[in-house]
């Protein structure tokens, strides 16, 4: 199983399509700068995808509604 799973996802993030935007955003946003907003040991996922996912996961990231 996947970790975290897209149900839990989908309960921070309105739709399949926004997790995907602010998923790329952000794990590329981790590719250029190198800032993680957990220590490295604490994520389970090696990529950045995989690591912008814990993040939503773990309500890190906040979207603003227009």
């Amino acid at each position: 199983m996947l970790y975290p799973s897209i149900d839990k996802l989908l309960n921070h993030v309105g739709s399949k399509y926004l997790l995907v935007n602010v998923v790329s955003k952000r794990a590329k946003e981790m590719i250029e700068t190198g800032h993680y907003q957990l220590k490295e040991e604490e994520y389970k996922s090696s990529k950045p995808i995989g690591r912008a996912l814990e993040e939503v996961a773990k309500d890190l990231i906040h979207l603003k509604e227009n």
